[in-house]
């Protein structure tokens, strides 16, 4: 295990930004939002970039991205009712698969509350098998790419 400590990160190292509301069933029963909703924040907010900026039709296209890795680093408690943001970049984008980088931040809060990587391999939806990743979605994901 590593001794370097992860640091949240601000707003200015994300690149696109979607509203996230959390709902009564986010909480568990310490009063605050479970550590398994933070990851359906993360394939809701990479999806919905896929969906709107990218046109990746998930209900009837060739391809569809399928999630082989993330990971999450939590700082500070969320709490239903908060609104809520997912700021989304790329990390690297290869030739059939891509990792994100998501925070979550709360609304107003300039350090993420939550922070993680998140990896799809978009796959042919019949076969199952890597295929490049659509030139409308990678033409999108290329905007977002984390600067060096």
């Amino acid at each position: 295990m590593s001794n370097d400590r992860v640091t949240p990160e601000s707003r200015v190292d994300y690149h696109w930004f979607t509203p996230i509301t959390t709902r009564w069933h986010d909480n568990d029963l310490y009063g605050h939002v479970n550590n398994v909703t933070y990851y359906a924040f993360f394939d809701s907010v990479a999806n919905r970039f896929l969906i709107e900026e990218g046109g990746l039709d998930i209900h009837h296209g060739q391809t569809i991205g399928l999630v082989v890795n993330s990971g999450c680093n939590y700082f500070a408690p969320l709490a239903f009712p908060e609104s809520l943001h997912g700021g989304l970049r790329v990390n690297r984008l290869g030739t059939s698969s891509v990792e994100y980088g998501i925070a979550i931040f709360r609304d107003g809060e300039n350090r993420a509350a939550a922070q993680g990587h998140f990896v799809h391999v978009f796959v042919d939806r019949h076969t199952r098998k890597s295929c490049p990743i659509p030139e409308s979605v990678r033409s999108a994901l290329a905007r977002l790419m984390a600067q060096a």
